[in-house]
Protein backbone atom coordinates (compact mmCIF):
# COMPACT_ATOMS: atom_id res chain seq x y z
CA UNK A 1 0.00 0.00 0.00
CA UNK A 2 1.47 3.38 -1.11
CA UNK A 3 1.44 6.32 1.44
CA UNK A 4 -0.07 9.02 0.36
CA UNK A 5 2.53 11.88 0.47
CA UNK A 6 1.90 15.47 3.00
CA UNK A 7 2.95 18.43 2.39
CA UNK A 8 5.27 18.73 4.81
CA UNK A 9 6.69 15.30 3.32
CA UNK A 10 6.78 17.45 -0.52
CA UNK A 11 9.01 20.84 1.01
CA UNK A 12 11.25 17.71 2.83
CA UNK A 13 11.87 16.34 -0.68
CA UNK A 14 12.27 19.39 -2.60
CA UNK A 15 14.80 21.07 0.17
CA UNK A 16 16.42 18.30 0.02
CA UNK A 17 16.90 18.44 -3.52
CA UNK A 18 17.65 22.19 -4.21
CA UNK A 19 20.36 22.08 -1.61
CA UNK A 20 22.09 18.89 -2.68
CA UNK A 21 21.80 20.87 -5.47
CA UNK A 22 24.11 23.88 -4.27
CA UNK A 23 26.70 21.23 -2.36
CA UNK A 24 27.34 19.83 -6.25
CA UNK A 25 27.71 22.88 -7.64
CA UNK A 26 30.19 24.18 -4.81
CA UNK A 27 32.10 20.14 -5.35
CA UNK A 28 32.26 20.99 -9.30
CA UNK A 29 33.98 24.62 -8.27
CA UNK A 30 37.32 23.12 -8.73
CA UNK A 31 36.33 21.18 -11.81
CA UNK A 32 35.15 23.77 -13.71
CA UNK A 33 38.06 26.08 -12.85
CA UNK A 34 40.59 23.82 -14.59
CA UNK A 35 37.92 24.24 -17.70
CA UNK A 36 39.96 26.89 -19.49
CA UNK A 37 43.10 24.04 -20.00
CA UNK A 38 41.01 22.10 -22.34
CA UNK A 39 39.89 25.34 -24.65
CA UNK A 40 42.28 25.97 -28.17
CA UNK A 41 46.05 27.25 -27.25
CA UNK A 42 46.30 29.37 -30.58
CA UNK A 43 46.10 32.79 -31.55
CA UNK A 44 42.80 33.60 -32.95
CA UNK A 45 41.41 30.62 -32.90
CA UNK A 46 37.60 29.79 -32.06
CA UNK A 47 35.77 27.59 -30.09
CA UNK A 48 32.52 26.19 -30.58
CA UNK A 49 30.28 24.34 -27.51
CA UNK A 50 26.61 23.72 -27.74
CA UNK A 51 25.89 25.62 -31.04
CA UNK A 52 27.47 28.71 -29.75
CA UNK A 53 30.57 29.63 -30.77
CA UNK A 54 33.46 31.83 -28.96
CA UNK A 55 36.49 33.42 -29.93
CA UNK A 56 39.24 35.10 -27.51
CA UNK A 57 37.05 38.07 -27.36
CA UNK A 58 40.20 40.81 -27.20
CA UNK A 59 42.75 38.40 -25.10
CA UNK A 60 45.68 36.59 -26.79
CA UNK A 61 44.17 32.95 -26.72
CA UNK A 62 40.90 31.33 -25.77
CA UNK A 63 42.46 29.61 -23.19
CA UNK A 64 43.69 32.85 -21.53
CA UNK A 65 40.27 34.53 -22.13
CA UNK A 66 38.59 31.37 -20.21
CA UNK A 67 41.23 30.92 -17.13
CA UNK A 68 39.95 34.64 -17.06
CA UNK A 69 36.26 34.01 -17.13
CA UNK A 70 36.17 31.23 -14.83
CA UNK A 71 38.09 33.33 -12.37
CA UNK A 72 35.25 35.51 -12.43
CA UNK A 73 32.02 32.63 -13.15
CA UNK A 74 33.25 30.54 -10.48
CA UNK A 75 33.34 33.31 -7.44
CA UNK A 76 30.14 34.76 -8.56
CA UNK A 77 28.59 31.59 -8.35
CA UNK A 78 29.75 30.72 -4.94
CA UNK A 79 28.57 34.28 -3.71
CA UNK A 80 25.21 33.50 -5.18
CA UNK A 81 24.65 30.55 -2.96
CA UNK A 82 25.87 31.56 -0.25
CA UNK A 83 23.81 34.60 -0.41
CA UNK A 84 20.68 32.44 -0.76
CA UNK A 85 21.79 30.07 1.86
CA UNK A 86 22.98 32.25 4.27
CA UNK A 87 20.82 32.64 7.76
CA UNK A 88 22.78 35.61 9.45
CA UNK A 89 21.53 39.02 9.76
CA UNK A 90 24.47 40.83 7.27
CA UNK A 91 23.72 38.54 4.38
CA UNK A 92 22.90 41.47 1.87
CA UNK A 93 26.53 42.85 2.04
CA UNK A 94 27.33 39.84 0.17
CA UNK A 95 25.18 41.08 -2.82
CA UNK A 96 28.33 44.03 -2.69
CA UNK A 97 31.40 41.08 -4.52
CA UNK A 98 28.05 39.45 -6.37
CA UNK A 99 27.58 43.26 -8.55
CA UNK A 100 31.76 43.34 -8.64
CA UNK A 101 31.80 39.96 -10.55
CA UNK A 102 28.95 40.51 -12.51
CA UNK A 103 29.86 44.03 -13.59
CA UNK A 104 33.48 42.62 -14.21
CA UNK A 105 32.00 40.03 -16.31
CA UNK A 106 29.83 42.40 -18.33
CA UNK A 107 32.76 45.10 -18.90
CA UNK A 108 34.56 41.47 -20.49
CA UNK A 109 32.08 40.15 -22.00
CA UNK A 110 30.78 43.56 -24.09
CA UNK A 111 33.22 45.94 -23.82
CA UNK A 112 35.07 47.63 -26.31
CA UNK A 113 38.16 49.08 -23.66
CA UNK A 114 41.43 47.38 -24.26
CA UNK A 115 41.85 46.91 -20.23
CA UNK A 116 39.67 45.08 -17.96
CA UNK A 117 38.59 45.31 -14.31
CA UNK A 118 39.31 48.89 -14.25
CA UNK A 119 36.28 51.45 -13.56
CA UNK A 120 33.91 48.56 -12.08
CA UNK A 121 34.64 50.52 -8.92
CA UNK A 122 31.89 53.20 -9.92
CA UNK A 123 29.62 51.15 -11.18
CA UNK A 124 29.39 49.29 -7.69
CA UNK A 125 29.20 52.79 -5.81
CA UNK A 126 25.57 52.84 -5.53
CA UNK A 127 24.91 49.22 -4.43
CA UNK A 128 27.03 50.21 -2.24
CA UNK A 129 25.57 53.56 -0.79
CA UNK A 130 22.62 51.59 -0.40
CA UNK A 131 23.13 48.24 1.11
CA UNK A 132 25.96 49.28 3.77
CA UNK A 133 23.30 51.68 6.03
CA UNK A 134 21.08 49.09 5.47
CA UNK A 135 23.26 46.17 7.23
CA UNK A 136 24.69 49.56 9.63
CA UNK A 137 21.17 50.30 11.06
CA UNK A 138 20.40 46.27 11.03
CA UNK A 139 23.76 45.79 13.15
CA UNK A 140 22.96 48.86 15.71
CA UNK A 141 19.60 47.76 16.26
CA UNK A 142 21.12 44.14 17.24
CA UNK A 143 23.98 45.04 19.19
CA UNK A 144 21.99 47.47 20.81
CA UNK A 145 19.43 44.43 21.76
CA UNK A 146 21.61 41.82 22.52
CA UNK A 147 24.46 43.56 23.56
CA UNK A 148 22.91 46.32 25.42
CA UNK A 149 20.12 45.00 26.46
CA UNK A 150 18.28 47.75 24.65
CA UNK A 151 14.77 46.41 23.67
CA UNK A 152 13.49 49.56 21.98
CA UNK A 153 9.78 48.63 21.56
CA UNK A 154 9.87 48.20 25.46
CA UNK A 155 11.14 52.03 25.39
CA UNK A 156 9.08 53.19 22.99
CA UNK A 157 6.39 51.29 25.50
CA UNK A 158 7.53 52.90 28.52
CA UNK A 159 8.18 56.17 26.66
CA UNK A 160 4.23 56.18 26.10
CA UNK A 161 3.42 55.20 29.13
CA UNK A 162 5.36 58.12 30.86
CA UNK A 163 3.57 60.60 28.32
CA UNK A 164 0.08 59.57 29.38
CA UNK A 165 1.07 59.72 33.11
CA UNK A 166 2.24 63.44 32.51
CA UNK A 167 -1.02 63.96 30.33
CA UNK A 168 -2.90 62.96 33.72
CA UNK A 169 -1.36 64.66 35.65
CA UNK A 170 -1.70 67.74 33.70
CA UNK A 171 -5.55 66.94 33.34
CA UNK A 172 -5.64 66.79 37.40
CA UNK A 173 -3.87 69.98 38.26
CA UNK A 174 -6.32 71.77 35.13
CA UNK A 175 -9.16 70.51 37.51
CA UNK A 176 -7.90 71.42 40.66
CA UNK A 177 -7.22 74.91 39.26
CA UNK A 178 -10.90 75.02 37.97
CA UNK A 179 -12.23 74.21 41.35
CA UNK A 180 -10.57 76.92 43.21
Amino acid sequence: MKEQETPKTKKAKKKLLIESLMVFLIILAPFIFKAHEYLPKEQGATFTFLGMTFDSNGFGTMELYGWFMVGKIIPLYLFIIWFFTSKDWWYHIILIPICMYSFQIFETVYGSDDYVDTDNVLWILPVCMVITPIVYFIRIKLYDKHVHGIDLDAMDAELKMLQERERLRMEKEALKTKKL
